[in-house]
């Protein structure tokens, strides 16, 4: 006969405790691909689903950024003929004083060299009326005096 019993060998609480653990583990372990492969296809549909999103955003914004830069654009060239037309003005206005200035001072010279001739003339007349009247009075003076006897 053998030594060896028929019955099955009994686990010890330790041995127990360690397999239930081994079987906790492993399920663990499955559960934990499950939910990473889960998460895994989960991600590629939001992916998938958001590209087109994502696209067509991109889009929107390009879109809206050239539409702005385009009005930025014409704004400023608006401004620039604004200033342009606003500063072309101003110097047709400059010139326009300019030459009133030298009309007037033209004008003036003008109306000044007649009055420095006319002046001149009458400076002239008064000279010659009064060379003409010193001519008369020294011409009667002489007649006077030679007419006189003189006095002894």
């Amino acid at each position: 006969m053998s030594d060896k019993a028929t019955k099955p060998e009994e686990k010890g609480f330790f041995e127990k405790v360690k397999e239930t653990i081994e079987e906790l583990w492993d399920g663990t372990k499955d559960k934990a691909e499950d939910i990473k492969d889960a998460a895994e296809d989960k991600y590629k549909d939001i992916t998938k689903k958001a590209a087109p999103a994502k696209r067509a955003a991109s889009r929107k914004v390009s879109a809206a950024t050239r539409t702005v830069k385009a009005k930025a654009a014409d704004v400023s060239s608006k401004v620039k003929a604004v200033a342009k037309d606003t500063k072309a003005k101003a110097e047709t206005k400059v010139k326009e004083a300019k030459a009133k200035v030298a009309e007037v001072k033209t004008k003036a010279d003008a109306k000044a060299k007649d009055i420095t001739a006319k002046a001149k003339k009458e400076a002239t007349d008064v000279k010659a009326k009064a060379d003409t009247k010193v001519k008369a009075v020294t011409a009667k003076a002489k007649t006077t005096t030679a007419k006189r006897k003189p006095v002894l």
